[in-house]
């Protein structure tokens, strides 16, 4: 590959991450990366408060600054995270409690297709009317809103 070629590829997948970050907070972004910090401001200059090795932790954006975003984890934590190191994925981890029913329809008679123990990340699309599905790996089915972290009240996504 020629190097105009490979800057070319470079600049893309840098790119990517950060326009789907020009929302206004607070919304949903994901960790993109298997290794990510946050700091106590936003700038390299400011300590490091977290590192985060789990890529597709769903987190909550609540402030912005060039190149910057404020997050919240599940847990709480707040930190400023690099605008690269977020995806606009949108993933939920399975609360804590006992496992969690996913079905093979949005509704809580249907057959139960697995369950999801706690602390599990998957991607999750299609959330209305108190359902939401999620896929881990190629296995796919719906989860109740209220089993997941990564989705406002009443929030729909299609």
């Amino acid at each position: 590959m020629t190097r105009p070629a490979v800057l070319a590829l470079m600049l893309v997948a840098v790119a990517a991450p950060a326009s789907a970050q020009d929302k206004k907070p607070p919304y949903w972004a994901s960790i993109a990366s298997g290794k990510a910090m946050t700091r106590a401001g936003p700038g390299r200059n400011y300590p490091g408060v977290w590192l985060y090795q789990r890529r597709d932790l769903p987190v909550k954006v609540l402030k912005i600054y060039p190149n910057w975003r404020l997050i919240e984890d599940p847990d709480g934590t707040k930190g400023w995270m690099l605008v690269t190191l977020l995806s606009d994925r949108r993933t939920a981890l399975v609360k804590e409690g006992e496992p969690r029913a996913v079905r093979i329809s949005p509704n809580a008679a249907a057959k139960v297709r697995y369950r999801l123990e706690p602390g599990v990340v998957g991607q999750i699309e299609k959330c209305r009317d108190g359902w939401c599905k999620i896929a881990i790996g190629r296995r796919t089915g719906f989860i109740t809103t209220g089993d997941i972290y990564g989705l406002s009240a009443n929030e729909v996504l299609d």
